[in-house]
């Protein structure tokens, strides 16, 4: 199976951070030093709280990184939607129809149609089979639509095969 996209993106965000903290911190605190009094010097000081920072940063990318390899793939639903589903929507009412993908809060774009299922949309999405219908509460108010199409993280992973 290929790696997840949200693995790709948290592993660039560890590799930039990794970077600043032991390539562009180190540079600017020898910067700073070289100013002298480091008791006054807001320039050491700054560096020195990014570089705290980096270290947290870092950690908890680690953490997440591992967080993610960690779910079991086998236990998502192959009949019914989950985590990395594309869901294609019809509104019952105007015949609109909409896309939403479930992903990993990292990637989520309400813009894309990419949405957590931990949202109130993406709960209301969770679980469903084509043909269901279901009742969305939206800003603008409830909303019926039926599933038409689902494409599960595991039809994703058969085509990349």
């Amino acid at each position: 199976m290929k790696k997840l996209p949200v693995l790709e993106k948290l592993e660039k965000d560890l590799e930039d951070a990794r970077k600043e903290l032991n390539v562009d911190i180190p540079k600017a605190l020898k910067i700073a030093m070289d100013h002298g009094d480091l008791s006054e010097n807001a320039e050491f000081k700054a560096a020195k709280e990014r570089q705290s920072f980096l270290e947290s940063r870092v950690s908890q990318l680690q953490k997440r990184i591992s967080d993610v390899l960690s779910i079991d793939l086998k236990r998502i639903p192959k009949d019914r939607s989950g985590l990395g589903s594309t869901l294609h929507l019809e509104d019952l009412d105007t015949g609109e129809k909409k896309t939403y993908h479930l992903v990993f809060p990292e990637e989520v774009n309400p813009d894309e149609g990419k949405i957590s299922g931990a949202s109130p949309v993406g709960r209301s999405l969770i679980n469903k089979q084509e043909g269901d219908e279901i009742v969305m509460t939206l800003p603008n108010g409830k909303r019926e639509y039926e599933i038409l199409k689902i494409v599960t993280i595991h039809d994703l992973a058969a085509s990349d095969e």
